[in-house]
Formats: C-alpha cells, structure tokens, sequence
C-alpha cells in the first residue's frame, strides 16, 4: 500500500472510521512494549497502600525492557495487548477516524479552510467521547501492564476477562471507569498535540509545496505530532497511570494522587517515563499516520 496516491473521491466516514482501528492497531503491535515499559517506570517508587515494595529496579527504557525480558520472560512485553488492541478499535476509530467530520461540524459555513479554534475543539471534542466509550479497556490494559512488576502471589487478574469481572465484582463498575476525567484531560491534549499538529504540519507542508502527499509528508508530521503530544501530555499521563493501577481507597480522587505524586518525587515526577513515553508516542504516529493515510486510500479505491 505504500505509495498509493490520494483517491479523486474522498474517503468517506466510515473509510476513515474502520481505518484508524485498524492503523491504531498495527501500531500497538509495533509499539506496545515501549508502553508497557513507560507504565513500569511512571509506577516505579510509587508508595503504595497497604505497603509494598517491588524487588525489581527498572533505570531507562533498555533497562526496563532487558530487566522485564529477563526476570519475566519475553511475553511480559505484550501483557495485556488484548485489552490494548480492544481499546484502540474502540478508541482510534472514535478520535482519529471522525476528527475529520466533527472539525467540519466547527468550520464555518462558507469558510475557505478550517481555522484552529475548529480543530481544538474537535480534537477535545472525539477525544472525550472516545474516552467515554473505551474506558474500561484502559482501565484493564494498564492494570496488566503494572501487573507483572508486582510478587506472584501478589497478582491481582489470571486474564482480561478475569480483570473486567474483578474490577467490577470488586470495585463496581464505577472501577472500570477509574481515571475517566484525568484521562479526558489527558486525551483532550494528546487528541490537540497529535492531530492538531499533524493536520497543521501536513497542511504547511503541502502549502509550501516542500512536499507531496504522500508517505515521507506523513511521516514527518506524525514525528513531529508525537514529539509535541508527549512534551504536553506527559504530567497527566502520569497521574492517570497511576490512579488507573491504584488499589480501591488509596487516592481519594485524582487531585489527591497528584498532590501525593508531587511530595513524594516533586516536579520531576510529572516527566517520569518521558522517554519511552516519546519513543512510544513518537513511533506509535509514525506507524498509525502512516498505515491511517495509506489504509483510507485503499480502502477508498476498493468502495469506488
């Protein structure tokens, strides 16, 4: 599919909607241990309630991953993809794939170009509600994530299906929705910081004629996309990291968890994990940029 050139008839909503799944989950598949090794180091020195302490130290992003692979094995990489790959068909279908159609619904009647204020607020806009659906699916893949960096008889889930009926069975179903504003907020900024930039860099890009559009214009623009969403993001992802793998009552809410964050690790805590967090993000839209343009156009071509 690389190569393949813009159809003369766009893709229409739902081209873009089953795209962006599919785009978002071949990324995961690409990027999904860099993921799990940013959770693992945002986590890390977290005190916790009722105390413990994990026998294993995790320092910088190969560190973590050659730890992980050595004292757990190679599949503790990809624990809990299942719930990652449910979470992006729910969630990058919703925020990536109807960007385009809520960002017409904010441009004005007769406007030449869309203009940013449209692009904010449709970004905030299919971020929110993508979090609204697929909540529960972050809940679990981050609880998986964290999961193996505790004792054996310490582990909270056997399976995804097993966390979905603790969580609930335990916690309510309100505890499938943990961290629900944190991340609203969260993916407000990522859904501004991702394709607001990408959208705009695109755009300047082809505007200014220094390239085509095709696959080395996306590339560009999603590097530059992931660079600025983690930069901006990073603080509270953290926070919701953190609060989405907290035991039942030991953050009353997420401004306590903050406050708690800042006392124990200070500023510097808000940016922990920032490297794999970018190397994360920062690859994750390259390959979801790119699969997304070239996926659409497919399957455009296929519909004509």
């Amino acid at each position: 599919m690389v190569g393949l050139k813009p159809p003369e008839v766009p893709p229409t909503a739902a081209v873009k909607f089953v795209s962006a799944g599919v785009a978002a989950c071949v990324a995961d598949l690409c990027t999904f241990p860099l993921d799990t090794a940013k959770v693992r180091l945002q986590i890390q020195g977290e005190v916790r309630i009722p105390r413990s302490t994990s026998p294993t130290e995790y320092r910088g992003v190969l560190g973590t991953l050659s730890t992980m692979v050595r004292v757990e094995g190679p599949r503790s990489l990809y624990r809990g993809l299942a719930a990652g790959l449910q979470r992006q068909m729910g969630f990058a279908s919703i925020r990536i794939g109807l960007y385009d159609s809520v960002k017409q619904l904010y441009t004005p009647k007769g406007a030449e170009s869309t203009g940013l204020a449209a692009r904010l607020l449709a970004g905030c806009t299919t971020g929110a509600v993508a979090v609204a659906c697929a909540q529960p699916t972050d809940v679990v893949k981050v609880r998986f994530q964290a999961n193996r960096a505790r004792p054996e008889s310490a582990r909270r889930y056997r399976g995804t299906v097993d966390a979905y009926r603790t969580i609930a069975r335990e916690e309510g179903v309100r505890g499938l929705w943990r961290g629900t504003l944190p991340n609203i907020a969260r993916n407000a900024i990522v859904n501004c910081g991702e394709l607001v930039t990408y959208d705009l860099l695109k755009d300047a890009l082809l505007r200014a004629r220094l390239m085509a559009d095709g696959v080395p214009c996306h590339f560009v623009a999603a590097f530059g996309a992931g660079f600025c969403a983690t930069v901006v993001a990073s603080p509270v992802d953290v926070v919701k990291t953190r609060y989405m793998n907290a035991s039942a009552g030991q953050y009353r809410n997420v401004l306590s968890c903050l406050l708690a964050l800042l006392m124990q690790d200070g500023l510097a805590g808000l940016y922990k994990g920032f490297v794999p967090s970018f190397l994360r993000l920062g690859s994750w839209n390259v390959v979801m940029f790119v699969s997304y343009e070239q996926l659409q156009r497919a399957l455009a071509r296929d519909a004509s």
